[in-house]
């Protein structure tokens, strides 16, 4: 039996190739799913700074961080996503072995909601919490809409006051300037739900579709301006592709009162109120949210938080299913250029409001809540666009060269000293020379090589090559030699002063 031939023995040789060919076409294809993305250490590292820079103003402001698990039972998260043109409405699902059906949550509110209903008793009420953490929606991706990314969040529940609204704002901004915006540089905007519905009632719409077709012209002020949006809530715009969108139908003087609250929001927080008073003054619903935003503007100037950070702009229109009183969102204010270099507007970082209603879906009785959201992924591109990357100065671990292989203890014992000195090393562990070695410590983003051949073991001392330098000169400094002089990109130091000469480069290019 040992004899006899193997299988592919018996083939020809192009057969065989043919058999080859064909168990290779079984193997999968590396590939990530469409909607989601990989990241390495850089955009991690810019992600974790802005979740401990937030944090640390939660946590400040005396909220307690909540993490909830990955999964919810389907029907508790409801029905609140933008849109529902995916499988499952939005979520990815699945049947657990008990038949019910549990989900994928698709923001951090949801959860809150219904760990609040089933823990309501044992609480501290208001119950003040923050959380961030990995979200996922079944909707069609495009391009920076992406199936998974990451959410921060933070919430009052339990408290009606204008005040838990105005102390969530005044939190936001306190946020976005620590994650690294530089003041100035973004603004919370205010609307509130009440007020658009004492608008609709002074306007004299009433019919549902109606309403909405006028928010959603609203919505698009920023992009149209005040006369793409007058026709949009008259019989409806004819666009430069030729595509005709049907208006609200309203009237020319109730189309004239809306824009007249839409552009209310110029100026201070009590001007601002003083003019919305004049267009929607007068219904009940108006006045409250007018109560309201009064409310939150002394509260905010009680915390010191000026109109120029955080302002009323009755533009603002969000979460029509959601929301119940105000709104807010957080808008990046710097201009700012696309990847061609052509200026863009990047709008909204973040938003929220408050939902007095989503409690009461576990509970039966309403519970007043507000919060505020902001995506870290989004919130990072901001950063870069405002000239603050995070992740710019993000480096790898000092490498050691594996000059000699006979010598790896003595390698291991310089990696083992950076690393109780708190610099993060490695020895290379390939089987490449010299060059390579040093294009792979690059490839790191490593701040410096540490070199030890027979010379220096003998002499008691390490040279060090300062990577960071080299990318520095890369980039087109022209004056060589002065850098050189300054700062060596390449020195022989006693091993007793390699941690120090290791710190000076760290410390260079922080």
């Amino acid at each position: 039996m040992d004899d006899l031939p193997s299988p592919n023995a018996l083939l020809s040789p192009e057969a065989a190739a043919a058999k080859r060919g064909a168990m290779a076409d079984t193997r999968p294809e590396a590939r990530i799913p469409r909607g989601f993305i990989d990241r390495r250490a850089r955009d991690l590292a810019a992600e974790r700074a802005i979740l401990e820079a937030v944090s640390g103003v939660y946590e400040r402001y005396g909220f307690e961080r909540l993490e909830t698990g990955a999964f919810e039972y389907a029907d508790a998260l409801g029905k609140f996503l933008p849109d529902a043109d995916r499988p499952n409405e939005g979520v990815f699902a699945l049947q657990d072995d008990d038949e019910q059906w549990m989900a994928l949550r698709y923001d951090l509110t949801a959860p809150l909601a219904r760990f609040a209903a089933q823990n309501w008793e044992t609480l501290a009420k208001p119950f003040r919490r923050y959380a961030y953490g990995p979200v996922w929606r079944n909707e069609k991706p495009g391009p920076g809409r992406f199936r998974e990314f990451v959410q921060c969040d933070a919430d009052t529940v339990g408290s009606a006051r204008p005040e838990a609204d105005a102390e969530i704002i005044a939190m936001a901004v306190e946020g976005l300037e620590a994650a690294g915006l530089p003041a100035g540089s973004a603004a919370i905007k205010i609307n509130n739900r009440k007020l658009l519905n004492g608008l609709m009632s002074a306007a004299g719409v009433t019919d549902e579709g109606q309403k909405l077709a006028v928010l959603r012209a609203v919505d698009k002020l920023d992009r149209l301006g005040p006369d793409g949006v007058r026709l949009l809530l008259g019989e409806g715009r004819l666009d430069e592709s030729g595509a005709f969108t049907k208006g609200a139908g309203l009237n020319g003087a109730a189309a004239e009162r809306v824009l007249a609250f839409t552009a209310a929001g110029v100026g201070g927080r009590a001007e601002t109120l003083a003019k919305l008073a004049d267009v929607v003054g007068g219904s009940a619903e108006g006045d409250e949210g007018l109560a309201e935003l009064a409310a939150i503007d002394a509260a905010l100037t009680g915390l010191g938080v000026a109109p120029d950070r955080a302002m009323i702009d009755p533009a603002v229109v969000r979460g029509l299913e959601y929301y119940t009183g105000p709104v807010f969102e957080a808008e990046l204010l710097l201009s700012t250029a696309d990847e061609k270099g052509q200026p863009m507007r990047f709008g909204s970082i973040g938003g929220g409001g408050r939902y007095d209603d989503l409690v009461a879906r576990f509970t039966g009785e309403r519970t007043p809540a507000t919060g505020f959201s902001f995506g870290v992924s989004r919130l990072a591109a901001a950063l870069k666009a405002a000239g603050r990357d995070l992740a710019r100065n993000v480096r790898g671990p000092v490498v050691v060269i594996a000059f000699d292989q006979s010598r790896m203890a003595d390698y291991f014992q310089v990696a083992g000293e950076l690393r109780r000195a708190g610099i993060p090393a490695e020895v290379y562990l390939g089987q490449s020379g010299m060059k390579a070695q040093m294009k792979y410590a690059d490839r790191r983003l490593s701040p410096a090589a540490v070199i030890i051949g027979e010379d220096e073991l003998a002499a008691g001392t390490a040279t060090v090559k300062d990577l960071d330098l080299g990318r520095e000169l890369a980039k087109g400094v022209t004056d060589n030699a002065a850098w050189r002089e300054q700062r060596p990109g390449q020195v022989n130091v006693p091993r007793a002063e390699l941690v120090a000469t290791i710190r000076k480069i760290l410390d260079a290019g922080a």
